[in-house]
């Protein structure tokens, strides 16, 4: 019972399709299903695509349908991706938990979720130790992906260039990497300077659209549920360097901004560095700063602050 985690375009769905195709996955397990829920709103919903992608005809009580279904298969996998639009909702959430539960109730049954953010759902005992929220690349394993995708032709201090403007985010890497491969290092960069994340949004779902992917973060209920949440990761995409635990207590913040700080970090729309301080990746303070700048009014008393302290 595995749930794979963490921010929008860090490469879940990926990760879970690779673990799909592993040789030694497919040798245990002599049937696998991936399941995309993007669409699902619900356990039922849930439910009733996992009905459809088992073969199995639409029943009213579609739960104890696949359920019963599943518990006559062989030792079997099951991916549920983008399990995060059923699971985000409070209303439907623990409906959600409930059948997951009863899935890995299921004893030849493995499953595999992933999910934006950093919480896993309750009522499942997941394997441990857990898997920990997938985290940007680092720098050796972005320049191979890079190089993957666009051959090693390009100079090397243009490519580090590149690189920089995506944070080391898969999703990022992928689509500024195939754009290098057409136009070249310094056409993209040229191009970025102008554009920013709107030039690697040009396709229509979030496998192929950077801010599309950022803003379904930004829109889910989690993120919209406490006010505020948008002014404190505006304030932050403006801060390279982030903000200690001591800064977000004494800045003047118009809401509560522990609150805040933790739907932020729940959604892994920011992280904590390895000195303890709150930032947002390079991708994301780029889409805030052209979707979601912050106002003027928020800057003020936080300038106050930064440059003449409390």
């Amino acid at each position: 019972r595995i749930a794979i985690l963490g921010p929008s375009g860090m490469g879940k769905t990926t990760l879970a399709t690779a673990a799909l195709h592993d040789p030694s996955v497919v040798a245990v397990y002599s049937q696998r299903w991936f399941i995309p829920c993007e669409c699902a709103a619900t356990s039922f919903d849930i439910a009733a695509l996992i009905e459809a992608h088992l073969g199995l005809k639409a029943e009213k009580n579609a739960i104890k349908h696949v359920t019963q279904a599943l518990e006559k298969q062989p030792r079997c996998l099951l991916i549920l991706d983008n399990l995060e639009t059923a699971w985000d909702p409070l209303s439907v959430r623990t409906g959600v938990e409930e059948f997951l539960a009863l899935l890995t109730a299921i004893d030849h049954l493995s499953l595999i979720i992933t999910m934006r953010g950093a919480e896993r759902p309750a009522k499942v005992h997941w394997t441990r130790p857990f898997l920990k929220p997938l985290e940007p690349l680092s720098d050796d394993a972005a320049q191979q992906m890079f190089i993957d995708i666009a051959d090693d032709i390009h100079d090397p201090m243009e490519v580090n260039k590149v690189l920089q403007r995506t944070g080391n985010m898969p999703l990022a890497i992928d689509l500024i990497a195939h754009l290098v491969d057409c136009d070249g290092c310094p056409s993209v960069l040229s191009q970025w300077e102008l554009e920013h994340t709107t030039f690697l949004s040009t396709g229509y779902d979030r496998a192929s659209n950077l801010d599309l992917s950022i803003n379904s973060s930004l829109t889910s209920p989690r993120f919209t549920s406490v006010p505020g949440t948008m002014d404190l990761l505006s304030l932050l995409s403006i801060l390279p360097d982030g903000l200690s635990n001591s800064q977000l207590q004494h800045i003047e913040f118009p809401h509560d901004v522990q609150s805040c700080r933790a739907v932020l970090l729940a959604t892994s729309l920011v992280y904590m560095d390895v000195m303890g301080r709150l930032k947002s990746l390079v991708p994301i303070q780029e889409h805030m700063h052209h979707f979601h700048p912050i106002s003027l009014q928020l800057v003020r008393p936080i300038q106050d602050y930064l440059f003449h302290g409390p």
